[in-house]
């Protein structure tokens, strides 16, 4: 068995769409208190939605009271294998697709060795919303003349060691990971052909992520409506003030 990969940095760790909230409310807080403007509010909001590691929402509250809630936890020393997430018997071990395609998507076991044989056909390995027979697996992909498309979860820890010959092994959105995460090791051959890996979330997580960030763009119109709100209540009240002067 492959050894274990080394725990990242806490800074480097990626985020969640929880701490991404989290950072958020202290910049709402933060304009509701008079600190910032509703200009500063908006592009620091970009900013946090856009971030995908700690080290990246760290210095958006740096200047803040409770910039401490961007902070990156300190992992784990020893991480726990989530039971509900590993173990038990693999759905299949492989998959052929000659002049054909296949597809494993959904809520399906990826047992510890997993081998693919596309020849003119095409394949699809989707594992985001996979249960795993165990942490560490390794996906083996032979591609002549096809392709296949691998999909990893977010906090997947990726190893891709497989090669093309007038094709492509590509894996298109390298780093990322987490201590828990599962470890798959990706390798094989692509002739002629192409396998291409690639890091997504999960159908729920990103209808999750699209909800909260329709919630903050509402919350800063409202935001907006009120400050344009408060700031003709002023000048009404000034040009009140200079007319009842200029009568008295």
């Amino acid at each position: 068995m492959s050894s274990s990969p080394a725990v990242p940095e806490p800074r480097n760790l990626r985020a969640s769409d929880a701490d991404r909230e989290r950072v958020a409310n202290v910049l709402r807080e933060a304009a509701g208190d008079g600190r910032l403007t509703m200009d500063e509010l908006d592009e620091r909001l970009d900013a946090v939605f856009a971030a995908k590691t700690y080290a990246e929402l760290e210095p958006i509250t740096h200047d803040l009271p409770a910039h401490g809630d961007a902070q990156a936890p300190v992992p784990a020393a020893a991480p726990q294998a989530d039971p509900a997430r590993f173990g038990g018997q693999g759905s299949s071990s492989g998959a052929v697709a000659i002049m054909g395609g296949f597809a494993r998507k959904g809520e399906w076991t990826v047992p510890k060795d997993f081998t693919a044989f596309m020849f003119m056909g095409g394949g699809t390995i989707d594992m985001r919303d996979a249960r795993f027979a165990e942490r560490e697996v390794n996906v083996h992909v032979v591609a002549i003349m096809g392709g296949c498309e691998i999909i990893v979860p977010e906090d997947a820890n990726v190893r891709v060691t497989g090669v093309g010959i007038m094709g492509a092994f590509e894996h298109s959105q390298a780093g990322g990971g987490t201590p828990d995460g599962p470890v798959i090791h990706i390798n094989g051959v692509a002739f002629m052909g192409g396998v291409d890996v690639k890091r997504k979330p999960t159908t729920e997580a990103a209808r999750e992520a699209r909800q909260l960030r329709r919630d903050a763009r509402r919350e800063r119109l409202e935001a907006g409506r009120d400050y344009q709100q408060e700031r003709r209540d002023r000048h009404r009240e000034r040009r009140d003030a200079r007319r009842y002067g200029e009568l008295d």
